[in-house]
Parts: structure tokens; sequence; C-alpha cells
């Protein structure tokens, strides 16, 4: 399976990878897993997509911002592997974090959107373990972030 290819099929334009803000790295390599740094929920135009899902968004939203965390992951993996998706053998496990309400519960389909876009790209490899974890905030107000733990060939 190509997963450049279906990038482009999908029409899915990837951000610029973010360098790290902090006193850590946004990927790093063990053997042959790679694991990505939680990336925040960063709109097209590249702004920050903020809120409480439950209060300022609905699931709708939270999906889409959890698809644009993917995204952002997608561009980590490609600068980790120079460029070549090929290097990628399997997503092992994605863990969601959804800023939301006290009382809101559907955190497993917001972070579907993470999950069905690493899905739609890396087909059967994008299959993968997951949380949905409910947090009362994120850094910067945002509404989802995700990291990664992918296998390498």
């Amino acid at each position: 399976m190509n997963y450049q290819k279906n990038l482009e099929e999908l029409g899915l334009k990837l951000p610029d990878a973010k360098a790290p803000v902090g006193n850590y790295v946004a990927t790093k390599i063990i053997g042959k897993l790679l694991f990505v740094s939680g990336q925040i929920s960063i709109d097209e135009k590249g702004e920050l997509i903020k809120g409480k899902v439950g209060k300022d968004l609905d699931v709708d939203s939270g999906y889409n911002a959890a698809k644009r965390c993917a995204l952002s992951i997608i561009s980590q993996i490609m600068k980790a592997s120079d460029n070549d998706l090929t290097k990628i053998k399997s997503c092992i496990k994605l863990t969601g974090f959804v800023n939301s309400t006290d009382n809101f519960q559907d955190q497993p389909k917001v972070i579907n959107g993470a999950s069905d876009l690493i899905a739609s790209v890396f087909g059967d490899a994008g299959m993968h373990t997951r949380a949905a974890v409910s947090v009362n905030s994120l850094p910067l107000g945002v509404a989802v972030e995700v990291d990664a733990i992918f296998e390498l060939n």
C-alpha cells in the first residue's frame, strides 16, 4: 500500500511539522518504534482549535479537531522518516485527550477523528489500540491532543 498516494487521493494536505516548545523532542525512535509526542488541534490556517467539547464545541467539531491532530502526527512521521512513509510498518497506539466538560461522555467519538484518518491513510497497517481520555484542560486551551506510537520496518 502506498501511504503517500493515499494522502494525495484523499486530498489531505499536511501541516508543517511543528518544533517542540519545551524541553522534549517531537519524535523519538527506539529500536523499531517511533514515538510521536502529543500533537494539538490546529486548523488549516495554523490557528489553535480551542474550547471545551460539550460546551464550546460539539462532537463533530471535536472529531475534526482530532483529525487535525492526526494530520500533524503524519507530518511528524514524515519529518522523522526523511519524507519516506514506506518506513512505516504499522500504527500501534493512539492516545487522545479531549478537553471536555464534566458531563461529556463521547470522548471516543471525538478521537474517532484521529483513528479514522490514520486508518484511511495507512489501511490495515493503521489499525491500532487506543485510549480516549477526558481532561479538564489542555495546553493553550486547545480542544484535543493526540500522541502516537508507530512500528517501523
